[in-house]
């Protein structure tokens, strides 16, 4: 079987690690970069492909098999659509669309075309997550009851010079990170139904937030907290605990989740398991079992790619569809509009597949 020809638009931080993944892949082949700026072009020397400055001159002179969208945000929904009129299979980075209304139009085209459209959220692909989510669903933590998370980090002051779309509506964390946090959160409780949030921007000053902290209620019942900011010098972040990618410093005694259940709980990405070892001895008096459950770390980036490259091949229905692309978006936008109004705001569930 002959490679499956992958295509990049997106030349930055992520469209990079695309590139990566591709190369290093043994069932896709990179086969083109297309962006505008002129560092592109000694990225797509390197990696021996050619560059292309726009979409429509890939599609007229080097159509690929499929094409992963790595560009800003404001681009990701035109983008799409054009891939999806031209019957291209996409795997576009998240967020799907900046806002709701947009990602709605997105979905309304896909689903007329039956576009095979994979979403970004790389870590749905993260066997941390797997495990995390077996677990829960084995009842070993009983029934859930609170999820205690964050995503405290500190972004230097080159990642806004080098991007200044990022300072600016739809580049806050809210957007760029919180959203991977909620599709984790989502995968792991179930379906966010309300929120209720505050959101500073105090320390950057810029037009968008740097710290949020939030209350989530389920519609299964679990409550939960979530603090995010992207100017606190802490290592309570995905990225810097799950050492699932090198560039981040790791540390392995921390963690960004706790599941708390009726029977026990459990820590992420630590995987530390602390459980009654039976319903009758629970008490806050008693003593837990404590252990730790294995896993296999693997980079999610990668194992996305191959799953990307067998949704193009037909092989596979993409494991993070748009409208879980939408509902993310939906638990964000909802997330900017308690901040905004102080009001708790409910959401809207999503229609059953």
């Amino acid at each position: 079987m002959s490679a499956t020809r992958i295509a990049i638009a997106g030349a930055g931080t992520i469209g990079q690690a695309h590139m990566a993944a591709a190369r290093a892949s043994a069932t896709v082949r990179l086969s083109a970069l297309v962006d505008p700026a002129p560092a592109a072009a000694a990225l797509a020397a390197r990696a021996g492909v050619p560059l292309y400055a726009t979409l429509d001159e890939l599609l007229a002179r080097d159509r690929p098999d499929g094409l992963v969208l790595a560009t800003p945000n404001a681009l990701h929904v035109p983008q799409a659509l054009q891939c999806v009129a031209a019957g291209l299979p996409i795997l576009l980075e998240k967020p799907l669309a900046t806002t709701v209304a947009e990602g709605e139009v997105l979905l309304r085209a896909a689903e007329q075309a039956g576009a095979k459209l994979l979403i970004g959220h790389h870590r749905a692909h993260s066997p941390i997550m797997a495990g995390a989510c077996a677990l829960v669903q084995s009842g070993r933590l009983g029934r859930l009851v609170a999820v205690a998370g964050s995503a405290t980090f500190y972004k230097p002051d080159s990642y806004f010079a080098d991007q200044p779309w990022r300072t600016q509506p739809g580049g806050g964390p809210i957007l760029l990170n919180l959203i991977h946090e909620m599709h984790n959160l989502r995968m792991l409780c179930g379906e966010i139904a309300a929120v209720q949030a505050f959101a500073s921007k105090a320390v950057r000053g810029h037009a968008v937030e740097d710290t949020v902290s939030i209350n989530l209620r389920f519609a299964n019942g679990v409550l939960g907290t979530f603090l995010l900011s992207d100017t606190a010098a802490s290592a309570r972040s995905w990225e810097q605990t799950a050492q699932e990618n090198p560039a981040y410093a790791s540390y392995q005694d921390e963690d960004c989740y706790v599941l708390s259940g009726t029977q026990g709980s459990l820590s992420i990405p630590t995987m530390r398991l602390t459980t009654y070892p039976s319903e009758q001895d629970r008490s806050w008096m008693k003593a837990f079992d404590r252990g730790v459950v294995a896993l296999q770390r693997e980079d999610p980036i990668a194992l996305q790619m191959e799953h990307f490259g067998a949704v193009v091949r037909g092989e596979a229905a993409p494991r993070v569809s748009a409208m879980d692309g939408l509902q993310n978006l939906r638990v964000t936008e909802a997330i900017v509009q308690a901040a905004a109004s102080g009001n708790t705001v409910h959401i809207a569930a999503s229609p059953a597949p």
